[in-house]
C-alpha cells in the first residue's frame, strides 16, 4: 500500500482534558516519509516531537510525548484515527500542551480527516512483521503478540463494577468496520475524577467528553454507545498507542487490562530484539536510525527490494 497523507490542512478546537482550556490543533500534509510529527507553535522555535514510543515521557491518564522540556499531552485518540484511516505522513501544529479530548473518542478527528480527504503518495508504506511470540506482564496486566498476515487487537478488561463487569472486544484491521470503534469514548469513575479534580487535573473533564461511573451505574444521561464500550475504547487507545511504532505493524496482539503504560513497555520489548520482526517494503533513513537506537537492528531486511 501507497503512504499517504492529507490533501488539505485541518483546523480542531476543543477543550483540552487536564488543563480545561481552549486547545488548538492544525494538521498540514506532510511530505513522504516524515511520518507523524508534532509542533508546540506557541513556545519559542515551534519545537518538534516525533510520534514514536522512544518519544513518550509519560503513560498517567493518557499518553504524553516529549523531548527535553516540551511535551505535548492526549495523542492517542488522533493517532488511533490515523493509525485506523492509515495515515502515514502529517505535521500536527498544537497550540498549548495537549490536543483536545473533544467527545473522547477518535470519531471527531476521523471526522475531520475524512472531510479534508486522503492523498495518495507515490513510495509504498513499511510494514513490521512479528515473527515470534512476545509476552509482558506488569501489576495483573499482560500482553501477547504472535505473528498474523494483518494487524489484530484483541482486548479484554474486567472490573469489579455491575456496569462493567468483564468485556471483550477483537478489531482486524481490514475486516472490522472502524465505526464500531471510532466513537467508543474514554471512560472514568467518579470518585477518581473528582480527585484529580481537586488536585488540579482533569479540569476539562466532564460527561461531555467521557463516561463516568459512580459505584453503581453510568452517569451519561444517553447511557452507552456500545454494550462493550469500555473494552472497545480499550481496543482504540492500544490502536493510538502502537501508531507510536512509527511503521506499520502486522501481528496479533491481546491485550487484558492494558493501558498506555503496558501499550510502551510492549513496543519497547518488541524493538528490543530484531529477530522478534522482520522489515518489509523500504525504510527511509530515520526509520532505519530508530530501528538502529531501538535495537542494533543493522543486518539487511528480507521483502521487497531496498536499497540505501
Amino acid at each position: 500500500m501507497r503512504q499517504k497523507t492529507l490533501k488539505r490542512p485541518i483546523e480542531i478546537i476543543g477543550i483540552g482534558l487536564h488543563s480545561g482550556r481552549t486547545a488548538r490543533v492544525m494538521i498540514y500534509p506532510a511530505r513522504e516519509d516524515r511520518g507523524i510529527v508534532f509542533r508546540r507553535v506557541d513556545l519559542a522555535g515551534q519545537p518538534e516531537i516525533g510520534a514514536h514510543y522512544r518519544n513518550v515521557v509519560s503513560t498517567q491518564m493518557a499518553t504524553t510525548l516529549g523531548r527535553g522540556k516540551v511535551s505535548i499531552g492526549t495523542v492517542e485518540h488522533l493517532l488511533s484515527a490515523m493509525q485506523m484511516l492509515g495515515l502515514d505522513n502529517a505535521v500536527v501544529e498544537v497550540y498549548g500542551p495537549e490536543l483536545p479530548i473533544l467527545d473522547g473518542s477518535s470519531l471527531p478527528f476521523h471526522e475531520a480527516i475524512i472531510a479534508a480527504g486522503l492523498e495518495p503518495q507515490r513510495k509504498i508504506r513499511s510494514t513490521m512483521a512479528i515473527r515470534r511470540r512476545i509476552e509482558l506482564k506488569m501489576n495483573g496486566k499482560w500482553a501477547v503478540v504472535e505473528p498474523a498476515a494483518r494487524l489484530e487487537v484483541h482486548g479484554s478488561i474486567e472490573f469489579d463494577h455491575p456496569a462493567i463487569g468483564y468485556q471483550e472486544y477483537v478489531y482486524s484491521e481490514g475486516k472490522t468496520p472502524i465505526e464500531e470503534l471510532l466513537p467508543a469514548r474514554t471512560f472514568g469513575f467518579l470518585r477518581e475524577v473528582q480527585f484529580l479534580q481537586k488536585n488540579g487535573l482533569a479540569r476539562g473533564g466532564s460527561l461531555d467528553n467521557a463516561i463516568v461511573v459512580d459505584d453503581v451505574a453510568v452517569l451519561n444521561p444517553g447511557g452507552l454507545r456500545f454494550p462493550n464500550e469500555f473494552a472497545r475504547h480499550k481496543v482504540l487507545d492500544a490502536l493510538g498507542d502502537f501508531k507510536l511504532a512509527g511503521i506499520g505493524l502486522l501481528g496479533h496482539f491481546r491485550l487484558h487490562r492494558a493501558g498506555h503504560d503496558l501499550h510502551s513497555k510492549l513496543l519497547e520489548e518488541i524493538f528490543r530484539n530484531p529477530d522478534n520482526y522482520e522489515i518489509i517494503g523500504e525504510l527511509d533513513p530515520l526509520e532505519e536510525h530508530l530501528l538502529q537506537q531501538a535495537s542494533g537492528w543493522s543486518r539487511p531486511f528480507t521483502g521487497w527490494a531496498a536499497s540505501f
